[in-house]
C-alpha cells in the first residue's frame, strides 16, 4: 500500500518574529483542521497561554494572534513527507520547507524552538549542512508538547517552555 504525500500548513508569522517555533509536522488532527497543535491533548496552546497569559481556549485565529503580538512565528521543520498516523516515528521521504525565503523575511529573528527531538533531528541532519542560518540565532530543544510525549507533566514541560521567555517581546 503506497502512502500519499501530506502537505503541512503555512507559517504563521509576522515580519517582527524574534522567535520561530518549529514542529516536524502536524499530526492527523491539526492538518484535518488546518490548525497547528490542534489535538485537545496536546500541550502546547496551555503552555503558551501560561507564557504570554492569554486563555488556552480562545478561538485559533486569536491564539496565533497572541502569539505574533509577542514576536512568536510557527512553522514545522518538514513541508511535506509520508506518514501513517500522527507519529513522528512514522516520517517518511520528508522534504524541509524553504527556510532561505523564511530567514530573509525575518530579519529580527533571534532564535530557533523546536517542539520536540524530530524536529531539532530534522533540521540539524539536513538543514545546518546549508549553511543558511543567520548568524547569531539561539538553538533551543524543547520536549514535545505532543499527547505522544507522556514521560513528562504539563507542568514539566512548562518549566522547559519558559527557556523562551527572554525571546518573547513584553
Amino acid at each position: 500500500m503506497t502512502k500519499s504525500a501530506l502537505t503541512g500548513l503555512a507559517p504563521q508569522a509576522r515580519p517582527n518574529a524574534r522567535i520561530l517555533i518549529l514542529g516536524s509536522m502536524p499530526g492527523a488532527v491539526s492538518l484535518a483542521q488546518q490548525q497547528y497543535y490542534a489535538h485537545p491533548r496536546n500541550a502546547f496552546w496551555p503552555i503558551m497561554a501560561q507564557l504570554l497569559g492569554f486563555a488556552a481556549d480562545l478561538p485559533y485565529t486569536d491564539r496565533i494572534r497572541a502569539l505574533n503580538a509577542a514576536g512568536v512565528a510557527l512553522w514545522d521543520v518538514i513541508a511535506s513527507c509520508q506518514r501513517s498516523g500522527s507519529l513522528d516515528s512514522a516520517i517518511r521521504h520528508e522534504q524541509l520547507n524553504d527556510f532561505q525565503r523564511f530567514f530573509t523575511s525575518q530579519p529580527q529573528l533571534q532564535a530557533i524552538a523546536f517542539n520536540g527531538a524530530k524536529a531539532w533531528h530534522s533540521f540539524k541532519r539536513q538543514l545546518l549542512p546549508q549553511d543558511i542560518l543567520p548568524p547569531g540565532i539561539t538553538l533551543l530543544t524543547l520536549p514535545s508538547t505532543s499527547p505522544a510525549h507522556a514521560s513528562l507533566s504539563l507542568q514539566q514541560k512548562l518549566a522547559q517552555w519558559q527557556n523562551i521567555s527572554s525571546f518573547l517581546a513584553a
